[in-house]
């Protein structure tokens, strides 16, 4: 390849890095209107989008979790809907089921009626409070972006983006989410209490007369473009060295730190490996740049592995928290081996 050439290739990677910035920016700017307080939560559900993945926010009542993704769907031009997980929820009523109908001569016939599922962004509110069999429902949308109903599988339109809200206080009626759904989450997003200047213009917006909206700036096509970038962004093998080897540290294998070993039942699955650099990348993109660094990592550590360290019983009865497992396995992995 000619200087010129590169110089052409190197010109238009600057110039496709800064439409990303500048079209997730916008979208930002769009969230915060409505939004006080969460840019950091804002920017981990806007993550999770760009890499394909679906979010838990987790959070007490009041916080502004299903306003959040509300808003994140007025401010993209793709197919929305809520589902309220309740304890008598049934999987039905999320995917849909097959129902009689009849023509116009009077023929019947078994035609499928589609469920809240087959929408682009899905908000799955207080997501568990719904049992079991039904929070397993949404197990194939989430992996595969479809849906089998009988003998007949149905693919759900793209992009397809899962976003669900829990309480971490609330335990009566709820059911913990199965470590098999919890793992298909791309990250785990921890939803606090705001500071006292996020909360005095959280009470200027939300007690005068007008109100704020949102509006839409970005459309599913662009979306599925911005994805397609991040996918494109190099890793260099010493980078996702780091990040393999910050993912075997949540292991309490030999060599583990001391805080895996006794606390840890067992570590994150490679979709955590996954989520750090697909999570690494965009964060790379955001800073302006087309190469990912072991810093990048880092900043995604807990978002991407929080969810994914199951405890032991140790761990659940000394209330440790997974983040703090996280920091120390992050200074105790060096950047290079």
């Amino acid at each position: 390849m000619t200087n010129q050439a590169l110089s052409e290739s190197a010109s238009q990677v600057r110039e496709e890095v800064a439409r990303f910035c500048a079209d997730v920016t916008r979208l930002q700017g769009e969230v915060a209107k409505v939004i006080v307080g969460h840019e950091a939560i804002v920017e981990g559900v806007v993550t999770a989008l760009l890499a394909g993945g679906h979010a838990l926010l987790e959070g007490v009542p009041g916080l502004g979790k299903t306003m959040l993704v509300r808003t994140l769907a007025e401010a993209l031009e793709l197919g929305f809907s809520r589902v309220q997980f309740t304890p008598d929820l049934m999987p039905a009523d999320i995917l849909g089921t097959n129902v009689i109908a009849e023509d116009a001569e009077g023929h019947k016939r078994f035609e499928f009626q589609r469920g809240p599922i087959f929408a682009n962004i899905v908000l799955a509110d207080e997501v568990n409070r719904a049992t079991p069999k039904t929070q397993s429902a949404l197990l194939e949308a989430m992996q595969e972006h479809s849906v089998t109903v009988g003998k007949t599988t149905y693919r759900l339109p793209p992009p397809f983006f899962v976003l669900a809200t829990q309480n971490p206080l609330e335990m009566e009626g709820t059911y913990p989410l199965p470590e098999a759904q919890l793992d298909r989450f791309f990250m785990k997003l921890k939803v606090t209490f705001p500071s006292r200047a996020a909360l005095h213009e959280i009470m200027d917006r939300t007690t005068r007369a007008e109100s704020v909206h949102a509006q839409k700036v970005l459309g599913g096509e662009r979306l599925l473009e911005l994805s397609e970038l991040v996918r494109k962004v190099p890793v260099a093998r010493a980078v996702q060295d780091f990040a393999l080897r910050v993912l075997e540290a949540t292991h309490p294998s030999e060599g583990a730190p001391a805080a895996t070993k006794k606390y840890v039942r067992y570590g994150s699955s490679p979709r955590g490996a996954q989520a750090l650099l697909l999570g690494a990348k965009i964060r790379a993109l955001l800073d302006g740049r087309f190469a990912v660094a072991a810093k990048d990592v880092r900043e995604v550590a807990k978002p991407a592995l929080r969810h994914r360290l199951i405890l032991n019983f140790e761990g659940e009865a000394e209330g440790i928290d997974p983040d703090s497992i996280v920091d120390q396995i992050l200074a105790a992995t060096p950047e290079l081996p």
